[in-house]
């Protein structure tokens, strides 16, 4: 059983920027659901404390669920910072001429007014919302914040110590298996000298120190590594800028087993010492 749960309530105007802030929790390490009725609560919470298993949560609660709005203030002041639940309330809001704007480029209808003016819909939300509001611990006016710009004020406010903003997946892995779908940068290494074409390496991998040797002391992969290295090293920073949490790099030869392992082994490596957040795997090199 865990001994203390964080309990994050995001709430708003509709267009300030909910969906974004739920992203941001989630690269947080929040565990994060939208649109919860608020009813619901209380069960959630006793499934969570015996559990013990999740420790942080974020929950969006909008006009959405409005049919349940009026009793989240009841549910809030039963359970908030209790020796179980420690709850802050997130509220997300932005002037009257920027919600207009947002909702006239999504081309979107507000919630409270379907069959009127937008701003007349913005005016009622803003009264259906006053009391959540003074309760809020934390307001924040997204008028003239971007997407990155609210994610790195959310990210400051409510990082952790174990959380680490940006990281590297550095992935090797076959052309014969398909490339992988969810990789930032791909290279294809199959120009280098190849080592299954050598009797005694051809069952070892590139983990191996006489694959790894062999591959890395061509004089094309030498060549090859300080090119891409110059590339990666000057990419990072503007993908850090951008506010990506982490960037995914695979490198590719023909089975994933000897050149591919290699250089993720070596270029995984050099990123660590460079003081980046590394994990490296390979796909495909037990693969036969």
């Amino acid at each position: 059983m865990t001994d203390s749960l964080e309990l994050v309530i995001i709430t708003g105007m509709s267009g300030a920027g909910k969906t974004v802030a739920v992203q941001s929790f989630e690269d947080l390490g929040y565990y994060c659901i939208d649109n919860m009725p608020p009813t619901l609560l209380p069960t959630f919470w006793q499934l969570m404390k015996e559990s013990g298993k999740i420790t942080k949560i974020a929950l969006v609660i909008d006009l959405r669920s409005r049919e349940f709005f009026q009793e989240l203030e009841n549910i809030i002041s039963n359970m908030a910072n209790t020796q179980f639940v420690t709850t802050r309330i997130l509220f997300l809001e932005a002037d009257d001429e920027a919600l207009v704007s947002r909702y006239k480029e999504t081309r979107r209808s507000h919630p409270l007014a379907l069959n009127g003016r937008t701003l007349d819909g913005i005016t009622k939300e803003r009264k259906v919302l006053a009391d959540i509001r003074s309760r809020a611990q934390m307001i924040i006016n997204t008028s003239d914040l971007t997407p990155r710009q609210l994610r790195a004020k959310l990210t400051e406010a409510f990082k952790t110590e174990e959380y680490t903003p940006f990281h590297i997946e550095i992935l090797s892995f076959g052309f014969k298996y398909g490339a992988p779908i969810d990789a930032d940068i791909v290279i294809d290494v199959r120009f280098l000298p190849n080592p299954y074409y050598i009797d005694e390496l051809r069952p070892l991998t590139g983990k191996d120190q006489v694959v790894y040797d062999y591959v890395m002391k061509q004089p094309e992969s030498q060549e090859f590594y300080r090119k891409f290295m110059d590339l990666i090293e000057f990419c990072l920073p503007g993908y850090k800028k951008e506010g990506k949490p982490s960037v995914t790099i695979a490198i590719g030869c023909t089975g994933g087993q000897h050149r591919s392992v290699a250089l993720a082994e070596r270029i995984g490596n050099q990123l660590k010492n460079d003081r980046y957040t590394v994990n490296i795997s390979h796909r495909d090199y037990l693969k036969k």
